[in-house]
């Protein structure tokens, strides 16, 4: 599994909405137009056809960029969850704000 930053920007709002729900249903929203998306190449190809079919190819922009599986993690600002509340899915990495975390 590797984790993956999947980001949009969708100039119609309908649209918008649709890719937002898709990607919620796949993926942890981040920021408001920012998920990572935790799996396998194969399931993150599915995860992108489905938003290419949603997207008008000439208006909006989808990015999923593959987060190195050893490397620094910086969490500043808010974190990502709630304090108490942990997501088993999510790397442990993520769980904890506002500090450097080195992913082994």
């Amino acid at each position: 599994m590797t984790e993956y930053v999947i980001c949009y920007d969708i100039h119609c709002p309908r649209r918008l909405g649709r890719i937002h729900r898709t990607l919620k249903a796949q993926a942890m929203a981040l920021q408001y137009s920012v998920f990572l998306f935790n799996g396998t190449q194969v399931q993150l190809q599915r995860c992108l056809e489905q938003l290419e079919r949603l997207m008008d190819k000439q208006e909006d922009d989808i990015r999923a960029y593959p987060l190195p599986a050893r490397g620094l993690r910086w969490c500043l600002g808010q974190p990502v969850l709630p304090e108490g509340i942990y997501w088993s899915g999510l790397a442990q990495s993520w769980h904890r704000p506002h500090e450097t975390v080195n992913a082994a």
